[in-house]
């Protein structure tokens, strides 16, 4: 039970939530709970392929570690790790990997053949970045960013739904932003006598260059999400005027705006500015699935967020 244990863990489960990008696409397409004639909820569909992206990713996970166990056991951080501990037997996680991306093959059988596709070029995206990619400056952070924009794909083309071009960019950009933050954390490494056990790409990114990344992600973040809502429109205010049409008289004409996802801006903007004290203050940027998980403030900016997205779009 105690190897199970340290197998789960080496999986890194917390990372899952990466695999909410998903959702991505069928939130905010409207359908999120349409259902078509003898099939499934659209919410399960793309549920069924978060799960395999799950087992894909744990999969994954294992497979870094095994190729990086010898420098991991010179790390100062990374030597803590159940393989590079030598507390899991490295038989056991090859195990653990071959029956994970056989789990994923058997459940993609029946999904469409793009999204398959884009499983195999994730993982392929994967293992180059391990070998190579995570070595080379600038290219290490757009792969990172590469992963998320293939799993909101994924999530689309599994229920076969089109995405808005500015909410793809608003993906890039958000993802760019959080790679940008954790190689601000790892350049701690450089700072507290430990250069040698920093990768070869991180020696490349000055602090200065660093900042300046990171001010121009945070601002395509928000400014593309900006834009998304500006170009919505939620035809579920034409009926709210319908029920209540008093609201054309009382309201200014200011306010009849049928373009009401704008209201969920300043929450986006108020996480951007959250996660750039998280980062620079707290140097906390490295793990953005423990920020999210952790930080109250900004868990809470991101149900608020999520809440009035699905009352804009749906209530």
């Amino acid at each position: 039970m105690r190897k199970l244990f340290l197998l789960i863990k080496s999986a890194r489960p917390k990372q899952w939530l990466k695999n909410l990008a998903l959702y991505a696409a069928l939130l905010f397409s409207g359908f999120f709970f349409h259902q078509e004639a003898e099939q499934l909820a659209y919410f399960w569909q793309v549920s069924y392929a978060f799960l395999i992206f799950c087992i894909l990713t744990s999969s994954i996970y294992l497979l870094n570690d095994l190729m990086d166990i010898e420098n991991d056991r010179l790390h100062p951080f990374k030597k803590n790790r159940p393989l590079a501990s030598g507390q899991l037997p490295a038989a056991l996680a090859v195990f653990g990997l071959i029956a994970g991306l056989m789990v994923v093959f058997f459940l993609s059988l029946h999904l469409p053949t793009f999204f398959k596709l884009l499983a195999l070029a994730y993982v392929l995206l994967q293992l180059f970045y391990s070998i190579k990619l995570k070595q080379l400056a600038i290219i290490d952070i757009v792969a990172i960013a590469l992963g998320f924009l293939i799993r909101v794909y994924a999530g689309a083309v599994v229920v076969n739904l089109h995405m808005n071009v500015w909410f793809l960019l608003t993906v890039v950009s958000a993802s760019l932003f959080m790679a940008v933050g954790k190689r601000q954390s790892e350049r701690t490494l450089l700072s507290n006598n430990h250069v040698k056990f920093a990768r070869a790409s991180l020696k490349k990114y000055s602090q200065r260059l660093l900042d300046q990344y990171t001010s121009m992600f945070a601002t395509a973040t928000w400014l593309t999400y900006a834009i998304f809502t500006f170009q919505s429109y939620t035809s579920g205010v034409n009926l709210l005027y319908e029920k209540f049409p008093n609201l054309y008289f009382f309201l200014p004409k200011t306010l009849h705006s049928q373009k009401l996802l704008m209201l969920t801006l300043p929450l986006v903007i108020f996480g951007v500015m959250r996660y750039l004290q998280l980062i620079y203050e707290e140097n906390k940027g490295e793990a953005p699935e423990d920020i999210l998980l952790k930080d109250k403030t900004l868990l809470t900016a991101v149900f608020l967020w999520l809440f009035m997205v699905m009352l804009v779009i749906y209530a």
